[in-house]
């Protein structure tokens, strides 16, 4: 399961005072402690500084890249951000993200062969972002046929179906779970993805709230999601289902994780 550690995010208040005064040192423990705790890429995040995203994305980058060897997931709304990027990124880059709406799709999909990125899709377009079931899936279904025709191996597009909040819609975790896996099934050798702490958003106690969807999100057939790594709960919750939906041939993985002092 490919884990994109997300807490290098502008979006929290401690990283966007860490990027705005230059913390190197701060924002380098951020990416060794998601190395450590089993991330696969790091997801870097400059969004809240309108107008100023690409220099200081550009700074996080470098800083994040001198302390780890981990790949990095470029998290941007802007295609030209995301562009500007791309070169800078060593290893095979994640972005994050594209969605059907003209001006995103088809300014970040023709950098595809120049660059051979990892892609996160979610599943919205210039009209709507997909609620229900059969509209995640309809606008997955457009998206694999999107980056398919640009060249993008199923095995590199990962689908968002979008979760929202159970404060605002209390089906939404239902409706995703089952996108997911008719998403798996309909669509052979794509992956599926999301930001699963969205599920919990307004509520008390979100992080059992994060744990238990995660967990039902693995049995439908989730196999990336973007979370904080280093919630050691989550990941030992992770790292178990994994096992025992026979996703972790003789429970190794697990096993190496606990070795490791990963697991809680």
């Amino acid at each position: 399961m490919l884990i994109i550690g997300e807490r290098i995010n502008a979006s929290r208040n401690y990283i966007a005072q860490a990027i705005s005064t230059r913390n190197t040192a701060f924002i380098q423990s951020e990416a060794k402690a998601q190395e450590k705790a089993g991330a696969d890429y790091i997801d870097v995040n400059a969004g809240v500084f309108v107008g100023e995203e690409k220099k200081h994305l550009q700074w996080l980058i470098s800083i994040v890249q001198e302390a780890t060897d981990l790949p990095i997931c470029i998290d941007s709304p802007d295609p030209e951000v995301i562009k500007a990027m791309l070169s800078q990124i060593r290893g095979k880059p994640m972005i994050n993200s594209i969605t059907l709406e003209p001006s995103r799709i088809e300014s970040i999909l023709p950098l595809v062969k120049e660059y051979n990125p990892k892609v996160i899709a979610l599943c919205q377009s210039e009209d709507s972002m997909a609620e229900t079931v059969d509209e995640k899936v309809k606008l997955a279904g457009q998206l694999v046929e999107r980056a398919s025709a640009f060249g993008l191996p199923l095995d590199d597009l990962y689908i968002d179906p979008l979760l929202y909040p159970l404060s605002k819609n209390s089906n939404s975790a239902l409706a995703t779970l089952s996108a997911i896996e008719k998403i798996m099934k309909e669509f052979p050798g794509v992956h599926t993805t999301c930001g699963l702490t969205n599920v919990s958003y307004g509520l008390p106690n979100r992080k059992l709230v994060n744990r238990t969807f995660l967990v039902a999100a693995i049995t439908r057939g989730l196999d990336s999601a973007i979370i904080d790594p280093t919630d050691r709960q989550l990941y030992s919750s992770l790292k178990s289902a994994l096992s025992v939906i026979d996703k972790d041939e003789f429970c190794m993985e697990y096993i190496t994780a606990f070795r490791e002092g990963r697991l809680e």
